[in-house]
């Protein structure tokens, strides 16, 4: 465990611009107003849902524990509760929920579970939810009576015939939009189809495999963690064989296809070579991606963010499917998954540009969604137009204004994009200190990043003074730092120090982009002086 413990101040950030300073108690706010607690069969149960309904579905609360870690008490008791429900075949429960989530036609206030046949991405959410708990925590004991459980859960995805491709061995599922959970049918079900059949359109989708691929990667590094090697090497392995399959099968050069087909479909007025999905920017974020392929779709993002006359490059699909034909009449052209602009993608296209040399883009993603939101409303989706998700637009029989989803992205983006804070271990015992600060034009700023389920903290004071050429970071805590620090274009790192004492230090380029990349070990609080020419 990190040894700050229980600090004094909560997350925070502080810098010269108002609107950045806005974010975080904004996106609390938000969240605050997702957040259940129920009792099933004796279980409490805490999680975060989506703000279209109750229900406490497994990838909404994965996702959204990436923002509520840095305030959450509570990170293990709704994926534990998944963990006691795990079917004896290996596969998880899509959601919970004890009140009634179909009104007005149910009533009943019983304890129900749903699956849905067409998902293949259950698995390898709950996998990511361990990891993040496990990171918050830092409880090495409740994360090896997790392994198991994810262990069982990856055997199902990559052995069962309504998962796994034999012949391609990746994972594979129904022809729905991207990761959403309702699939093609060529008209054969008259309404949403959620269920798999005789007819069902198979196909490779990226989304799954960048999920699938981080979730081996987070896998290794637990079992690393527990020095059980000969695991930690099994699952690096199988990833790295897997990540060049899904790349030759699905990037087509430019992006990830959306849909590479099992079984052949064709769909009158379906451009789909040119039909840009909402995992792109999260295939980057999980590693899938090279940097080259990155640079690629970012590049794509930023060309339609010209092109396609929307507010926002934060496409659900760009172009969209023809209207109604996935079974439901409001599933029109700019509507929710099919051509909806999403916060959700939003977040996650910024956290990819900060990454690989967009810095300035991830930074105009950034405020404006801070613009979006300044009347204090977010929405899961909204029309290209702008205009946002309405129950009478929305095919969920609820759109709540605090849409905790992307409002959980984008604090992503800002944490760990912006700042620059990267937990690569637990607690803060190992981080990646990227702040980029430079390319939204600050000079000063205070961060401090808490765990709220074991008080580990992480803080700096960032200080950038053009004349002398120098950035200091005062940094707090107990932690490895790797160094990689934005520096003004067209420089380099002359010298680093640590303490008052040098340490060795590079120059690296991510496209234009330089970077002073070094390795720092504090104790307690540290002077980093960064001098470049």
């Amino acid at each position: 465990m990190n040894r700050n413990r229980r600090p004094a101040a909560e997350t925070h950030l502080c810098c010269g611009d108002k609107r950045l300073n806005a974010l975080l108690p904004r996106i609390r706010a938000f969240m605050s107003q997702d957040v259940s607690e129920i009792t099933v069969m004796g279980s409490r149960v805490r999680g975060y849902h989506s703000p279209d309904g109750p229900s406490l579905w497994l990838r909404d609360h994965t996702d959204m524990m990436r923002g509520a870690r840095y305030w959450e008490e509570d990170m293990t008791s709704m994926v534990e509760y998944f963990a006691e429900t795990q079917t004896r075949k290996g596969w998880l429960f899509d959601y919970v929920t004890t009140v009634p989530d179909k009104l007005p036609s149910e009533r009943e206030n019983w304890a129900k579970h749903v699956r849905v046949p067409v998902e293949a991405d259950v698995e390898y959410r709950f996998c990511n939810g361990v990891f993040l708990a496990w990171q918050a925590t830092g409880n090495d004991a409740w994360m090896k009576r997790m392994l198991p459980h994810c262990e069982k859960a990856l055997a199902y995805v990559l052995t069962d015939p309504w998962r796994w491709d034999a012949k391609r061995k990746l994972v594979k599922r129904a022809y729905t939009i991207d990761t959403w959970d309702f699939d093609y049918t060529a008209g054969k079900h008259d309404w949403l189809n959620f269920q798999i059949t005789e007819d069902t359109f198979w196909g490779i989708m990226h989304g799954d495999s960048s999920g699938y691929y981080q979730a081996f990667l987070q896998m290794a590094t637990m079992y690393d963690h527990l020095r059980l090697r000969q695991r930690a090497a099994y699952w690096r392995r199988f990833a790295a064989a897997f990540r060049t399959r899904a790349n030759k099968v699905s990037f087509n050069g430019r992006f990830y296809t959306h849909h590479v087909h099992l079984v052949p479909v064709t769909i009158d007025g379906v451009d789909e070579s040119a039909q840009l999905s909402l995992s792109n920017p999260m295939d980057i974020n999980r590693g899938l991606a090279t940097h080259a392929m990155a640079v690629s779709i970012i590049d794509e993002y930023r060309h339609r963010a010209e092109t396609a006359g929307a507010f926002a490059p934060w496409f659900s699909i760009d172009p969209p499917f023809p209207d109604g034909i996935y079974g439901d009449d409001k599933i029109v052209k700019g509507a929710y998954c099919n051509g909806g602009i999403m916060p959700l993608v939003g977040g996650e296209l910024a956290r990819a540009a900060f990454e690989h040399g967009f810095e300035a883009f991830g930074v105009g993603q950034l405020l404006r969604y801070e613009e979006l939101t300044s009347n204090n409303e977010t929405y899961l989706w909204y029309f290209p137009t702008g205009d946002h998700a309405t129950k009478e637009t929305s095919t969920s029989p609820e759109a709540y204004p605090t849409d905790g989803w992307g409002a959980s992205a984008m604090l992503y983006a800002l944490i760990e994009g912006l700042v620059g804070i990267v937990d690569e271990q637990k607690a803060f015992n190992s981080v990646r200190l990227a702040p980029r600060w430079i390319a939204a034009g600050q000079k000063e700023v205070q961060v401090t990043c808490v765990y709220g389920a074991s008080g580990a903290s992480l803080c700096y004071d960032f200080r950038h003074d053009p004349a002398a050429q120098t950035i200091t970071l005062e940094v707090g805590g107990h932690t490895t730092a790797n160094l990689h620090v934005l520096l003004p274009a067209g420089t380099h790192v002359q010298r680093v120090t640590c303490q008052g004492r040098r340490v060795r230090a590079v120059t690296t380029m991510v496209e234009q982009s330089p970077y002073a990349d070094a390795a720092c070990r504090i104790r307690g609080r540290a002077e980093i002086i960064i001098q470049y020419v």
